[in-house]
């Protein structure tokens, strides 16, 4: 049985890539990670693994002792946070929170989840094209763009050392998507970004790993 880890999978792009994983026809174990769970979670029928707050080293630690044994097909480091910060008004602390949640927590989950990924294992980082240096026309957004900027960074050094243990990494941008996290004032379904992810994910082997996507299959600018 494929058995796949979605961190932040209470609502949002998380709870659709939950909810679609279930949906396949074949048998499928979700585990869905997140710091409190939601109604609509609870009745998916993914297992649930809440009160996992990814910043915190403890919690980190309870994950991997609770998955000790456990082969991870799949990771999907989907948990972030956006704050929109601009020069005039800028917090650092929102700048640190951001960077510890989008950038650090990712790799401390990776580094813990490390004996439960093998041969075939596939990580997907849900990042951001605000991530991308080249492609920022419009400033702004200084922790969001600066966090995912080094998600990116960090996960083409994961694919760079997973690659001889043959665990390959996608860095997937998922689009303008409806959440919370974006107000509702994206062009994509939570549920059609989700789709989109997982067909990039399908497709991610030894040969790809590294690349920087659009959930549409565009490779984006660095």
């Amino acid at each position: 049985m494929p058995t796949t880890l979605v961190t932040g999978a209470n609502r949002g792009i998380g709870l659709a890539l939950t909810k679609r994983l279930l949906g396949r026809g074949h048998a499928q174990r979700v585990i869905a990670v997140c710091r409190k769970s939601s109604p609509e979670l609870d009745a998916s029928g993914a297992e649930v693994v809440a009160g996992v707050d990814v910043t915190a080293p403890a919690a980190v630690a309870s994950l991997a002792e609770r998955l000790k044994g456990t082969r991870l097909d799949t990771a999907i480091l989907n948990a972030g946070i956006l704050r929109a910060d601009e020069l005039d008004s800028l917090s650092l602390d929102s700048v640190r929170e951001q960077i510890e949640v989008n950038a650090l927590a990712p790799l401390a989950l990776v580094k813990a989840l490390r004996p439960c990924l093998g041969a075939g294992s596939k990580i997907a980082a849900i990042t951001s094209r605000m991530g991308s240096i080249a492609d920022n026309g419009s400033g702004g957004y200084y922790g969001y763009r600066m966090s995912k900027a080094a998600l990116n960074a960090m996960a083409v050094s994961l694919a760079r050392d997973l690659r001889v243990a043959g665990v390959a990494v996608a860095i997937l941008h998922p689009g303008f998507v409806k959440t919370d996290m974006t107000g509702n004032s994206g062009n994509v379904t939570p549920d059609g970004a989700a789709r989109l992810l997982l067909e990039r994910i399908e497709g991610l082997t030894l040969d790809n790993t590294g690349t920087f996507w659009h959930a549409n299959g565009e490779i984006l600018p660095w």
